[in-house]
Protein backbone atom coordinates (compact mmCIF):
# COMPACT_ATOMS: atom_id res chain seq x y z
CA UNK A 1 0.00 0.00 0.00
CA UNK A 2 1.29 3.45 -0.86
CA UNK A 3 0.11 6.83 0.38
CA UNK A 4 -0.56 9.75 -1.96
CA UNK A 5 -1.25 13.37 -1.21
CA UNK A 6 -4.29 15.29 -2.45
CA UNK A 7 -3.30 18.58 -4.11
CA UNK A 8 -5.15 21.87 -3.50
CA UNK A 9 -7.02 21.10 -6.78
CA UNK A 10 -8.07 17.67 -5.38
CA UNK A 11 -5.71 15.82 -7.73
CA UNK A 12 -3.57 12.79 -6.90
CA UNK A 13 -0.66 11.08 -8.65
CA UNK A 14 -0.93 7.31 -9.09
CA UNK A 15 2.44 5.83 -8.07
CA UNK A 16 4.64 4.59 -10.95
CA UNK A 17 4.68 0.98 -9.72
CA UNK A 18 0.88 0.84 -9.87
CA UNK A 19 0.66 2.67 -13.23
CA UNK A 20 3.11 0.22 -14.77
CA UNK A 21 1.51 -2.87 -13.20
CA UNK A 22 -1.94 -1.87 -14.53
CA UNK A 23 -0.55 -0.51 -17.84
CA UNK A 24 -2.28 2.84 -17.33
CA UNK A 25 -1.77 5.53 -19.98
CA UNK A 26 -2.13 9.34 -19.83
CA UNK A 27 -5.67 10.36 -20.74
CA UNK A 28 -7.12 6.93 -19.93
CA UNK A 29 -10.43 7.07 -18.08
CA UNK A 30 -11.09 5.42 -14.74
CA UNK A 31 -14.34 4.81 -12.91
CA UNK A 32 -14.43 6.38 -9.43
CA UNK A 33 -16.53 4.52 -6.90
CA UNK A 34 -17.29 5.39 -3.28
CA UNK A 35 -17.38 2.10 -1.40
CA UNK A 36 -18.08 2.48 2.30
CA UNK A 37 -15.41 4.84 3.59
CA UNK A 38 -12.96 4.31 0.72
CA UNK A 39 -12.50 5.33 -2.91
CA UNK A 40 -11.87 2.78 -5.66
CA UNK A 41 -10.46 3.65 -9.08
CA UNK A 42 -11.25 1.13 -11.81
CA UNK A 43 -9.52 1.57 -15.18
CA UNK A 44 -11.82 1.52 -18.20
CA UNK A 45 -10.72 -1.02 -20.80
CA UNK A 46 -11.66 -1.59 -24.41
CA UNK A 47 -13.88 -4.62 -24.98
CA UNK A 48 -11.17 -6.10 -27.23
CA UNK A 49 -8.69 -5.98 -24.32
CA UNK A 50 -11.05 -8.00 -22.13
CA UNK A 51 -11.22 -11.01 -24.43
CA UNK A 52 -10.37 -14.15 -22.49
CA UNK A 53 -10.26 -12.55 -19.05
CA UNK A 54 -12.71 -15.17 -17.72
CA UNK A 55 -10.72 -18.11 -19.07
CA UNK A 56 -10.48 -20.82 -16.44
CA UNK A 57 -13.37 -19.54 -14.33
CA UNK A 58 -15.15 -22.24 -12.33
CA UNK A 59 -18.73 -22.64 -13.56
CA UNK A 60 -19.80 -25.53 -11.34
CA UNK A 61 -20.35 -23.30 -8.29
CA UNK A 62 -23.88 -23.55 -6.85
CA UNK A 63 -26.05 -20.56 -7.71
CA UNK A 64 -28.58 -18.73 -5.59
CA UNK A 65 -32.19 -19.96 -6.12
CA UNK A 66 -33.22 -16.71 -7.80
CA UNK A 67 -30.42 -16.97 -10.42
CA UNK A 68 -30.44 -19.13 -13.52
Amino acid sequence: MEAVKISPKYQIVIPRRIREALKLKPGQKVQVIEYGNRIELIPERKVSEMRGFLKGIRTEIAREPDRL
